[in-house]
């Protein structure tokens, strides 16, 4: 890769440095950044891409940092936290105790919350690239997010769904503040436009058979369609892979693929979920699709070669909130090269890091953040489910209006 396109990347580098001529400089400090992704659990796809894409950006960063002279070098420590709260909450403590003052994710909201604390508490500052819940919109805290919030997905799908011609919905959630805020926001800006709007009561994060919430959807459902039809009855569902089980026992009843089905961006580009043959075939039959922070419509000129690479290692392509990572690993080496002391500092490291994101292009585009340190607006692809050449795949199907 030619390392002096990163100046396209981020216009500070031309603040910072006057030009990409390599100086001798022996003397190097390592700065280690932590990852809390789920590789092995839930949500893995995201996780196997996010992990690649800071590794990606760290050789990026150190090749950069070499030519230019600088005498930073970026190292990456990643927690496998497999969307567990209380991994995750023992994955930030170890961070700490090995001196690493800057993370990455995790993932999900109820990570989030539950090691927010200890972040704040200990001078660490976390980015999450995909993390959702308007419960964690505070502002001053050490927590920056990297993608728009619940309240902009859910009025951009709520909006999309309600065009498609749909008048009545049924909400279902994971019990997680991520997904719930998602399930309250899609049926708060869906009942504003006049929709008609039933919030189930949201299953616990280890449910894994859904017979009793599926009954209550069955006697819902059957109500609407009674009522207006099947053609203008949706069913949302905020989820992460578990999805899979349900869509399995949702098969099982003709009257559950009726009518369309939509999701949360937790199960967008589910290797899991393509490679259940039965599960796939319901998404499919019911024209499942769901939202996934978009990328711009002018791409980065950076972007293919650097998706192409994640691809290539993972086998997964890579999608905003993976790039996002990457783009929150500049935006890191940046605040640091300008403010050496925000690493022991966390207001001085709130406080540059917030300019620093401002000034940076990335891979995802501009990165503006609102007052609580979250991206503040975004547009969403939407991705359906298709079977094609015998096999199920992801396939954009739309974005949003």
């Amino acid at each position: 890769m030619n390392m002096c396109r990163v100046i396209s990347i981020s216009l500070i580098s031309i603040l910072l440095f006057s030009s990409c001529k390599k100086e001798n400089n022996n003397d190097t400090t390592e700065i280690n950044i932590g990852g809390l992704f789920s590789i092995t659990g839930n949500w893995s796809s995201l996780g196997a891409t996010s992990q690649e894409a800071i590794k990606l950006a760290a050789l990026d960063i150190n090749s950069y940092m070499e030519q230019i002279g600088s005498r930073y070098r970026f190292t990456t420590t990643i927690y496998d936290t497999k969307l567990d709260t209380t991994i995750a909450l023992g994955s930030i403590q170890d961070a700490h105790n090995k001196n690493i003052h800057f993370m990455i994710g995790p993932q999900s909201s109820a990570e989030l919350g539950a090691i927010r604390s200890f972040a704040n508490a200990n001078n660490i500052l976390l980015v999450s690239q995909s993390s959702t819940a308007s419960s964690l919109a505070i502002a001053n805290d050490a927590i920056f997010r990297f993608c728009p919030g619940d309240a902009v997905e859910g009025d951009a799908l709520a909006r999309t769904i309600f065009s498609t011609g749909r008048r009545s919905i049924i909400t279902l959630s994971r019990d997680d503040a991520g997904n719930r805020g998602l399930q309250q926001s899609v049926g708060n800006i869906f009942t504003s436009l006049g929709g008609d709007v039933d919030a189930l009561t949201p299953y616990t994060t280890t449910t894994t058979d859904f017979s009793a919430l599926l009954a209550t959807l069955k006697t819902t459902l059957q109500q609407k369609i009674n009522s207006v039809g099947a053609d203008q009855v949706g069913i949302y569902l905020a989820s992460f892979d578990e999805c899979i089980e349900l869509f399995k026992q949702a098969d099982q009843d003709p009257i559950f693929s009726s009518v369309h089905w939509y999701g949360g961006d937790g199960v967008v580009l589910s290797n899991a979920l393509i490679t259940d043959l039965q599960a796939a075939s319901f998404a499919a039959k019911t024209s499942f699709f769901a939202p996934n922070f978009g990328l711009p419509l002018i791409p980065h000129p950076d972007l293919s070669s650097i998706a192409a690479a994640i691809q290539n290692s993972t086998g997964i392509e890579p999608d905003a909130y993976a790039l996002a990572a990457y783009d929150a690993m500049w935006v890191i080496a940046q605040t640091i090269v300008a403010a050496p002391e925000s690493a022991n500092d966390i207001s001085k490291a709130k406080m540059i890091f917030n300019t620093e994101a401002s000034r940076h292009f990335g891979i995802t585009g501009p990165v503006q953040l609102n007052a609580a340190g979250d991206r503040s607006t975004g547009s969403f692809d939407y991705w359906g489910i298709v079977f094609e050449n015998s096999i199920y795949n992801w396939e954009l199907v739309g974005k949003s209006l």
